[in-house]
């Protein structure tokens, strides 16, 4: 098929050339993208656009890092594929986003209108696949309409609950010419605490004699947490991380008591029993935090709920009282709460943290010449790491080292995927390095989970990403091998796995790689890893080979 020109000589454009200048209009820094014939008009416009375009290995690759890179701004990731099997590939990065709460907007090029519902190559129903996981979706089929739909996309991905928004692009449609004004931004709305919600909630704080604070979700800024913090430190209030949300109230702040999620220390979970008033912010008590919808559920307890989504979708057990705000906008009002400050708050708070900082105290670091562990290579990796250090990590056993031991130091310092996804570790660290190049970005990976989107290393060399990756070899998918062993003893089966040399490979895609298998060799390989990252500028990955469970009984 032959294509008009982009822009005509009565200075109008192709719809595809307008798509671009309106995501640019909207601040959009980088769009990850696998090409499709199906919307070479867009990739045309990004040509000459100031949006960095970062070409992935696999649509779940570029989903994956265009959620990482919403929560990371306030402005939602971008990802663009082709129709149906590159939209089916990235439909794992839609599903993080959706029970994440990340805004994203995915662009799927589509088959030319004129061969809609024929069965044409590769032709799906947009709606159909993805409405039951997408706040929205569109179909542009009125190309005079392209900015708009950029501008109600951009709008639905940030408003309310924020999440995934789907905006499928007919390849016809995108050629067309039409006028290049813009549609402008339409603004967010931010909510609020009411003079009845400010006085429900003093009150509520004034008669609490243990009161906890549970901060979560994407929708933060750095100087909206950096507030926060300081209000809960002034009186002595504890505030603990929704599971995959650390760094908000920072690591080492003393109203700081770990995270609430799987693999959470005991003291924590008994925090949401014991505590006579919750407050949560950019989240609610859903299935993780209340460990199956079963902590928290008496509805004599006080819950009060600061949430965006009127709904309160995912909720679980007794609301006393919700407030409709964004985080930043409660914290805005939150901060001239001045409050008198109990005794019993202190040691309520000092109680917990002290329970918190033995937990994520490193171990020893004294290596001896036995077999490789990750308590070793944590203690040596965070007395190396700088202040504002990131962490990534996709699911699995390997991310209780990091929900343990990371200093996450600010918001948005751990990018993870709340909805337990797999192979989310290095698009995560990608999109991490591009979106913050010079700060020390890690990834903890699996064996499992570092071989389903491994292929973004490539990624990251073409585009001078430059994350140190450690990847924890057990040779086994470890979570569910665990799960197995407590429900079906004695039968280990699906879960054994022979893995090729990760550190070969890294090298193989540009980067630095070494291989550990003893506990003497972590420091010079930490050492080395970061040389090369420092003075290189390369990525690095390190090989741990860790000691193997028993493969059968």
């Amino acid at each position: 098929m032959t294509h008009p020109t982009a822009t005509g000589s009565s200075g109008r454009k192709s719809a595809g050339h307008v798509i671009v200048d309106s995501l640019a209009a909207h601040g959009v820094q980088r769009a990850y993208v696998v090409p499709g014939e199906s919307y070479l008009d867009v990739l045309d416009g990004l040509h000459a656009s100031p949006i960095e375009t970062v070409v992935c290995r696999q649509e779940g690759g570029a989903a994956y890092m265009a959620e990482a890179d919403g929560k990371m701004n306030t402005v939602p990731g971008v990802a663009m594929v082709t129709r149906g099997p590159g939209a089916a590939n990235a439909h794992v990065g839609l599903h993080t986003a959706w029970q994440d709460s990340t805004p994203m907007v995915l662009f799927v090029g589509l088959i030319p209108f004129e061969h809609r519902e024929k069965e044409a190559f590769q032709e799906f129903d947009p709606h159909s696949w993805f409405a039951s996981g997408a706040k929205r979706v569109m179909v542009l089929d009125h190309a005079e309409r392209a900015s708009e739909y950029v501008a109600e996309a951009m709008f639905a991905a940030r408003s309310g609950r924020p999440g995934p928004v789907v905006v499928g692009l007919p390849e016809d449609i995108i050629t067309r010419k039409i006028d290049p004004a813009l549609h402008p931004e339409i603004p967010v709305a931010g909510g609020g605490m009411t003079v009845e919600d400010w006085k429900a909630l003093e009150e509520a704080l004034k008669e609490s004699s243990k009161p906890l604070f549970v901060f979560g979700g994407n929708d933060w800024t750095t100087e909206g947490a950096e507030k926060f913090t300081h209000w809960l430190e002034q009186h002595h209030i504890p505030a603990a991380a929704e599971w995959r949300c650390e760094g908000t109230v920072p690591f080492g702040s003393p109203s700081y008591v770990g995270p609430i999620g799987y693999g959470r220390p005991k003291p924590t979970v008994d925090l949401l029993e014991e505590t006579d008033l919750l407050v949560f912010v950019g989240t609610v008590p859903g299935d993780v935090i209340t460990n199956g919808f079963l902590v928290r559920q008496d509805w004599s307890k006080h819950n009060f709920i600061v949430t965006m989504d009127p709904s309160m979708r995912g909720r679980s057990g007794p609301v006393t009282y919700q407030i409709v705000a964004k985080p930043d906008i409660f914290v805005r009002d939150l901060v001239r709460m001045e409050l008198p400050v109990k005794d019993v708050w202190r040691d309520w708070c000092s109680r917990m943290r002290r329970q918190q900082e033995e937990f994520s105290a490193p171990t020893e670091t004294h290596p001896e010449d036995g077999p490789a562990r990750m308590d070793t290579m944590m203690a040596n990796l965070v007395a190396t790491l700088p202040e504002d250090a990131m962490v990534t990590f996709g699911a699995g056993e390997h991310t209780n080292w990091a929900h343990r031991y990371f200093p996450t130091n600010g918001y948005a310092s751990m990018i993870s995927a709340r909805n337990g996804s797999m192979g989310y570790s290095i698009p995560s660290a990608v999109a991490a390095s591009l979106n913050h190049p010079g700060r020390r970005v890690v990834s903890i990976a699996g064996d499992g989970e570092f071989l389903m989107n491994g292929q973004e290393l490539a990624t990251a060399a073409q585009y001078g990403a430059t994350p140190l990756v450690i990847v924890m070899d057990n040779q086994e998918y470890g979570t569910i091998r665990t799960h197995q062993e407590v429900q079906y003893p004695g039968h280990v089966s699906g879960t054994q796995l022979k893995n090729p040399d990760f550190a070969a490979m890294a090298r193989a895609f540009h980067g630095f790689g070494v291989r550990v298998e003893r506990e003497s060799e972590i420091p010079a390989a930490l050492e080395q890893a970061c040389r090369a990252i420092d003075e290189d500028q390369t990525f690095a990955l390190i090989h741990l080979i860790v000691e193997q469970r028993r493969k059968a009984y």
